[in-house]
């Protein structure tokens, strides 16, 4: 199975993963939610331009792999998408080693604005979870 098949499979598979929520109060201004909504609960979920086969899409083209030889192993990677669309709090929750959790950072970082999530009418923080399987030949 070519990796990028792979890759895109296990993204799609773990890619609605549980995420805790927490409240940044830090820059709360008043009645505004500032809240971190879990992606499995919330009534309209954050989209990529195009849907979640170009978010896969794009980060199957833009992840450089190591050009080590038997590299295998799962990064996981935590992030909040903002009101905005803008993703934050880029995370490193499990890295493999070689750099390999640096490059998801970096290839998140470069990701295009997402439309936000939405609770009772409202935009608001939503987070994710993002497994990425790494296997180099």
């Amino acid at each position: 199975m070519p990796i990028r098949k792979f890759l895109f499979l296990l993204l799609f598979f773990g890619f609605f993963q549980n995420a805790q929520s927490q409240t940044d109060s830090s820059k709360a201004q008043p009645n505004e939610d500032n809240t971190v909504y879990n992606s499995t609960g919330i009534e309209l979920k954050p989209e990529f331009p195009g849907g979640l086969s170009k978010f896969y899409q794009f980060i199957s083209q833009n992840f450089n792999t190591p050009n080590i030889s038997g590299i295998k192993g799962k990064v996981l990677i935590s992030f909040v998408i903002e009101k905005d669309g803008s993703i934050t709090d880029i995370k490193v929750l499990n890295d493999i080693g070689f750099g390999c959790g640096q490059e998801a950072v970096r290839v998140l970082k470069k990701c295009p604005n997402w439309t936000p999530a939405e609770q009772y009418g409202k935009k608001v923080r939503c987070a994710f979870v993002l497994p990425i399987n790494i296997e180099s030949p």
